[in-house]
């Protein structure tokens, strides 16, 4: 499969998250172009396409294919601003000027919760989004000492975020409060036995909060991608400037939390 020769230089190429895996979203400085491989010609068909608007020569930096809403929706960032556009009509549907204080990395949608996006910049933070009123952030992490250049929900335990730094490390954090189970798995007292009741200390527990798991410090240079396995949801990876490649596991103590 062929792609027509871009018309400025590819900043990165997105994959359709889920469905036929026929759909692809480039960005070339100033344009989203989405693309559909068809299966019975050799070169993609351009099927979409938007530019960004404004003064001087804006480009994006990165871009999430949102994995809800039948894959209608992508995110993108540019300097200190994030966009979501519909593939449908390649209109913007939400604009969060100003998200970062400086240049935004990357981004990551939750994928168990829809709106929930998060982002992370040159001015050390993380923050995390609700697309459906982006005036604020939900939260926001201030861990690291340095750019943040990757974020990456957990594939399938979305409390659990990674974040890596030009500060050399990598960050586990606990989101538990904005994840998809923010009490842990609920279960009704109707659904227990006898056997099965829960103890007096257990009923009156307080809900988890969040928090910094782990740091790790095993890189010495700037870490720029950190990402899960797709086959583990307990082991991740990251990766540094000077090509070094650590793989690490979430904390035993934690899996177990979580799983029980």
């Amino acid at each position: 499969m062929d792609f027509p020769p871009p018309v400025a230089a590819e900043r990165s190429v997105v994959w359709e998250p889920t469905g036929d895996g026929r759909r692809v979203i480039s960005l070339a400085d100033s344009h989203i172009l989405l693309w559909d491989l068809q299966e019975s010609s050799s070169q993609a068909v351009l099927a979409g396409s938007a530019s960004l608007e404004g003064k001087g020569q804006l480009k994006f930096t990165s871009g999430r294919w949102s994995p809800h809403h039948t894959c209608t929706q992508v995110a993108t960032a540019n300097d200190t601003t994030i966009r979501g556009w519909d593939t449908r009509s390649m209109s913007q549907i939400y604009c969060i000027e100003n998200a970062h204080g400086q240049l935004v990395r990357d981004l990551d949608f939750n994928p168990n919760k829809q709106y929930y996006l998060t982002s992370c910049g040159d001015d050390c933070k993380v923050k995390f989004w609700d697309t459906r009123n982006v005036t604020e952030p939900v939260k926001t992490l201030e861990e690291h000492s340095h750019w943040v250049w990757s974020v990456r929900y957990n594939h399938s335990h979305d409390q659990l975020v990674l974040t890596g730094s030009s500060d050399s490390r990598v960050i586990l954090s606990n989101m538990v409060s904005i994840s998809s189970e923010p009490f842990g798995h609920l279960v009704d007292d109707d659904d227990l036995s006898d056997q099965e009741e829960r103890r007096p200390e257990e009923k009156s527990q307080e809900p988890p909060q969040d928090s910094v798991i782990a740091t790790y410090e095993e890189h010495e240079d700037s870490v720029y991608a950190v990402d899960w396995s797709s086959a583990d949801p307990w082991l991740f990876a990251s990766l540094s400037y000077d090509g070094r490649l650590v793989i690490n596991r979430v904390p035993r103590a934690l899996k177990y939390h979580i799983l029980l």
